[in-house]
């Protein structure tokens, strides 16, 4: 396992969500607390029912004041064609250049032959920045625990 540890401060990014359409994770915490969700791959089995069930669960996340937010190394133009298939309602940001993932430290060496993706992990981060929660798993089969997730938001709500 791997990972930020609980009480670490969350590592500033600024990543595309679209053409011309930037991200940052100080501005989405000005809003709330936010749920980064980390998935290796757009398109692959498990990420897809993974996102899926955030998807379905974010009505609830938003109730409580909190963003869920998904970043995998794939491209602005995949994170389009994956959303709209799967109507997924949140942000999926591109950690191209594969910096988010080595700051959080969720850096899968290899995947099916591709190299550095993002591992399966979750962390909740408090306005302040300070993680609250985490979950890393090095088995890119292994879905989240997405009670615990909840129950992470619940607390700070």
């Amino acid at each position: 396992m791997s990972g930020l540890e609980v009480g670490s401060e969350a590592p500033e990014f600024a990543l595309l969500e679209a053409p011309g359409k930037t991200v940052t994770l100080n501005e989405e915490l000005l809003k709330g607390p936010v749920v980064l969700v980390f998935y290796p791959a757009d398109f692959s089995s498990v990420c897809q029912e993974e996102l899926c069930r955030f998807r379905d669960v974010l009505a609830d996340y938003n109730d409580m004041g909190a963003n869920v937010l998904g970043i995998s190394v794939d491209g602005i133009f995949s994170h389009k064609a994956f959303k709209e298939a799967n109507d997924i309602q949140f942000p999926l940001l591109s950690d191209w250049d594969k910096t988010v993932i080595r700051d959080y430290d969720v850096v899968l060496d290899n995947l099916a032959g591709m190299s550095e993706v993002a591992k399966r992990a979750v962390f909740v981060i408090d306005v302040d920045k300070t993680v609250v929660y985490t979950w890393v798993s090095d088995n890119p089969g292994t879905l989240p625990p997405f009670d615990e997730v909840k129950l992470a938001v619940e607390k700070l709500a």
